[in-house]
């Protein structure tokens, strides 16, 4: 057994389904002949996040991986790490390295020297003998504390070493942590004795697969709970108790019960400050669970913390409460759903002249509506992509079961939502996998419908073209009338079908059901579909003279 066989069969052995993979590289092959099935991107930022979806929508239990070619392959998958690292998804990337003869001689490009900031861990295997022991390292930093990329760069010359005797390896299990009884009964004492407590969650709670632990802990509290981006889907928004999740926009139940809370738990989550997160008001009490040490007192002090996996950390907060209440929690003393019914009501209603608008070009609330309310929810996954797609779709999209929404963003790589579409698709075949994005992101990544068409994933990809970088206008005030630098054009409609897909262009919004309709049918049938829609621009021109 040479190295490539040997790494395969790791891989199979780990229960490795599809490797995400742009040539040259002597994996491919070997991986395939151990019943591995390649997916063949256009470019390997694309193969980057064709394994991330994977990985999201299997809620890390089964891992994307990718491997690309040594150099230029390194190179131009360096973006899909560094978005992975921001979102911390668990993806394996095997590049192939420089011969060990050549190590640290310029200009071949390391990329375990390169890949270090954008990598949970990483190593390269330097010797064939050495298969066994990186790849059992690997796999237990992909499964255990918090999730992140993990990097194992192959010297040239290993993949044909031959592994003497048989290979010695055993699939790594999952170790996961709890906080101390100690500190969960003086946590709980703490949200028991709360007015006004807010639950804030993140994906760690998707990746502990703790949805039902959540649910049961905001009721016993009957405290409400808003999710971050990334843990959009991880509390059920159609529940009494749902505040929404934000993005750079928010809901008006976040804004509204955020800011009177006393106590804000924050669960599955890092509390990192972005751009692309609601802010936690001053003057309230922080508890902040998360898996990670050095997450907590990063940005936000925390009051208390326990450190543990959000499922177990979850768990025991619901036996501590329990047992001090006899089971019930507050729910004789309050319930804070219809307060929370009001404001969502209230603020839907504000914004309905937006979500059922006739006007033409098309208004892209309009389609968020109609979407939503044209697809079984409950078997659809939906993702946006950077821009104005993921804070006009955040808000307003009802997720309404666990990794039905892949939020992803504290980078924001135009095109990004492609890739994880055709990823969740590997994982969930008979599931709707839907991908929102703009005219400016399938300009970076358009080529790609084609990896959707040949590999036979039956996505459905809606484009809203307004023609220009509208959420870019306001940094761009030389892009006048006389000049195009800020101005998009393409029929994608047409693009779609050139390369393999199903396509169609609507300029009306009483056209976006029937062509949805269509275009589900057609996935159905493993072709990609595409709408383009012809949208308003959404931007106010009179705030920028």
């Amino acid at each position: 057994m040479n190295g490539a066989d040997a790494i395969a069969e790791v891989l199979r052995r780990e229960g490795t389904e599809f490797l995400a993979c742009f040539p040259a590289q002597p994996l491919i092959e070997a991986s395939a002949q151990a019943g591995i099935r390649p997916v063949l991107c256009r470019q390997e930022r694309v193969g980057m996040a064709i394994a991330d979806g994977f990985s999201r929508t299997s809620g890390g239990k089964r891992l994307g991986v990718f491997a690309m070619q040594q150099g230029p392959g390194s190179e131009n998958a360096f973006p899909g790490a560094a978005q992975a690292f921001a979102d911390n998804v668990p993806v394996l990337l095997i590049p192939g390295g420089e011969p060990t003869s050549r190590s640290f001689t310029p200009p071949g490009f390391s990329a375990t020297d390169n890949y270090r900031g954008v990598t949970k861990w990483l190593a390269e295997i330097n010797h064939v003998e050495r298969v066994p022991e990186l790849m059992r390292r690997a796999f237990h930093h992909l499964r255990s504390g918090k999730p992140g990329p993990v990097l194992l760069e192959v010297a040239r010359d290993v993949w044909d070493q031959n592994l003497s005797g048989e290979l010695n390896y055993v699939s790594v299990r999952a170790s996961r942590s709890a906080p101390s009884p100690e500190e969960t009964a003086e946590v709980a004492k703490v949200l028991l004795d709360a007015e006004r407590p807010v639950i804030h969650a993140g994906q760690g709670v998707l990746y502990s697969h703790a949805s039902d632990e959540l649910e049961r802990l905001a009721e016993l509290l009957q405290a409400p709970v808003m999710t971050t981006m990334p843990g959009k889907s991880a509390f059920p928004e159609n529940h009494p108790l749902s505040l929404g999740a934000s993005a750079v926009s928010t809901t008006k139940p976040i804004a509204h019960f955020l800011a009177r809370a006393d106590v804000v738990l924050g669960v599955g989550c890092s509390f990192t400050q972005t751009s692309y997160g609601r802010a936690i008001p001053p003057g309230k009490v922080i508890i902040h669970a998360t898996n990670d040490p050095a997450d907590v007192n990063k940005d936000i002090r925390a009051d208390y913390a326990l450190i543990g996996d959000a499922r177990l950390v979850l768990r025991a907060l619901i036996d501590e409460i329990e047992a001090r209440t006899n089971g019930a929690g507050v729910r004789n003393e309050r319930d804070i759903g219809p307060d929370v019914r009001a404001v969502k009501e209230e603020w839907l209603e504000e914004w309905m002249p937006h979500l059922t608008s006739d006007e033409e070009p098309i208004n892209q609330y309009r389609i968020i509506w109609d979407l939503m309310h044209n697809v079984d929810r409950s078997n659809t996954i939906v993702t946006h992509d950077a821009g104005s797609p993921r804070d006009q779709l955040t808000p307003f999209w009802e997720a309404t079961t666990p990794r039905s929404y892949m939020g992803w963003g504290k980078t924001t790589q135009l095109g990004y939502g492609l890739g994880i579409t055709m990823g969740a698709k590997l994982a969930e075949p008979d599931k709707l996998c839907v991908n929102v994005m703009g005219d400016a992101a399938i300009g970076m990544v358009g080529m790609d419908l084609e990896t959707a068409a040949r590999n036979g994933l039956g996505i459905l990809t809606i484009v809203w073209n307004n023609g220009v970088m509208a959420i870019e206008r306001a940094g761009m005030p030389f892009a006048i009338e006389n000049y195009a630098s800020h101005t998009l054009g393409g029929n994608y409609g047409e693009v779609a079908r050139a390369l393999g897909g199903w396509g169609v262009r609507i300029t009306k919004p009483a056209e976006f059901i029937p062509a949805l309709r269509e275009a589900v049918e057609v996935t159905k049938t493993g072709q990609p579909a595409l709408i383009e829609c012809i949208v308003k621009e959404g931007f106010d021109f009179s705030r920028y003279p």
